[in-house]
């Protein structure tokens, strides 16, 4: 059988840093094992909050990779405010009232660029691609999102040429939690509507990473919508080397409405009342951390307890959760959430190391944990089960038996994804 060629329309990727760029690059890295021809198509001079030049080095040396100028409006945005561009950029908005800057930064975010600040990619993107499409032989073309944006070149294509086209959905569109920071007018608000329907009615199948987003999807659409997930990546060793303290470790970005006030005043109460634990606590902070989530760390007493390492590349990042005591996920408070599944999980569950999760009641992320035995999720309601919990992996680890026995965690490798992907691409 000869291989499927497929062209990938992606936004992020090397030397782009965070989980935007893990998902298709490795899907790539392994679809050559499938009897999949990638041929990838990113912009050129693009954007991007974070940078993390490691990740090149995974990008197949005989893949394809098409590079086509882009005109990012953050650049211009910049010249402004380059510290508020950036953190808007990354999805850090305060909940501090907004200046009038950040307003007006955030009404023009909204509603002169939609879907988002890549839509001036969009036509030029599509002229070039039905051009190479007219020109060589492919199979399907994939669009990512986020940028939702990028759908739209797909759709583009789907109805200038009829190729068969997959839309993959890393985060839902109209339902992400950050949408309603962007002061959208009525009209606005629609047009994101109306753009979304379009792409899941017209797209030949749909791509998800939770199940709640796939049911969210499902009452949109009758396309087939299959769920896969984010994962880790096996080939990615590091041997442990365990923290000596007990460490509360937080991998990825804080951002003012991850802000888990609950944890800190359970780690509050439990260093005030037991001073073995006071001697033994950290909180070890790797990435993004807002003003607020610092704020209340400090109001908290936790200043002198926590560790901020800010974002490191990749690869230290697998060693740091590796050492972890405990691995800490935090998703915002929002039923919206509830079908987010960040893509650290799947890394943590790889660490080996019991993981402490919050979250919205009803969310995917518990699903997986309990699957796959690898830790504890709670609502942000539930405090005494919380502080419960703490005091037991402590416990454990003054005996030196905090250990995880996970289960069934190898479906959630890179390497069997991307066998599920590649059946989907084949069909």
């Amino acid at each position: 059988m000869s291989a499927k060629r497929v062209l990938i329309i992606c936004y992020y990727w090397p030397p782009a840093g965070g989980p935007g760029v893990q998902r298709w690059l490795k899907f790539v890295k392994y679809f050559g094992e499938f009897g999949i021809d990638p041929i990838v198509f990113v912009p050129d001079n693009a954007h991007y909050p974070l940078i993390d030049e490691a990740f090149e080095a995974e990008i197949p040396k005989n893949i394809k990779i098409i590079r086509f100028p882009i005109k990012e409006p953050y650049r211009f945005a910049k010249w402004f405010s380059k510290k508020k561009t950036k953190s808007m950029s990354s999805g850090i908005i305060s909940e501090k009232a907004p200046s009038f800057l950040e307003r007006a930064m955030l009404f023009i975010r909204g509603n002169l660029f939609i879907p988002d600040a890549r839509i001036g990619w969009v036509k030029p993107a599509s002229r070039f691609l039905q051009k190479y499409l007219n020109e060589n032989e492919i199979d399907t073309i994939i669009t990512t999102g986020p940028p939702h944006s990028l759908h739209l070149i797909g759709q583009r294509l789907k109805r200038a040429l009829d190729i068969r086209w997959v839309a993959d959905f890393r985060d839902p569109w109209t339902t992400i939690h950050y949408h309603k920071s962007l002061r959208l007018t009525e009209a606005s608000a629609r047009k994101h509507k109306t753009l979304e329907r379009a792409v899941l009615t017209e797209a030949d199948a749909i791509v998800v990473t939770s199940p709640g987003t796939k049911k969210e999807f499902s009452e949109i659409t009758e396309k087939p919508i299959t769920v896969i997930t984010n994962g880790f990546d096996n080939a990615l060793k590091a041997p442990r080397r365990p923290d000596e303290h007990f460490t509360l470790v937080h991998i990825g970005s804080l951002l003012t409405n991850r802000n888990p006030k609950v944890l800190w005043k359970v780690l509050a109460e439990l260093i005030e009342t037991h001073p073995e634990f006071a001697a033994q606590c950290r909180v070890k902070l790797v990435g993004a951390v807002s003003e607020d989530v610092l704020l209340s760390l400090n109001s908290y007493g936790l200043t002198n307890y926590t560790e901020e390492g800010g974002y490191v590349a990749h690869e230290e990042a697998l060693q740091l959760q590796k050492n972890a005591q405990v691995l800490l996920l935090v998703e915002m408070n929002r039923p919206e959430t509830k079908a987010i599944i960040p893509g650290k999980l799947f890394e943590y569950l790889s660490a080996g190391r019991p993981i402490l999760a919050l979250g919205p009641a009803g969310s995917d992320i518990k699903t997986i944990i309990d699957e796959t035995k690898t830790g504890q999720f709670f609502s942000y309601s539930e405090e005494r089960q919380i502080k419960d919990q703490i005091w037991n992996y402590f416990q454990d680890h003054m005996q030196q038996k905090l250990e995880v026995d996970s289960a069934s965690i190898e479906k959630y490798s890179r390497r069997a994804l991307t066998k599920e992907m590649a059946q989907l691409l084949m069909g």
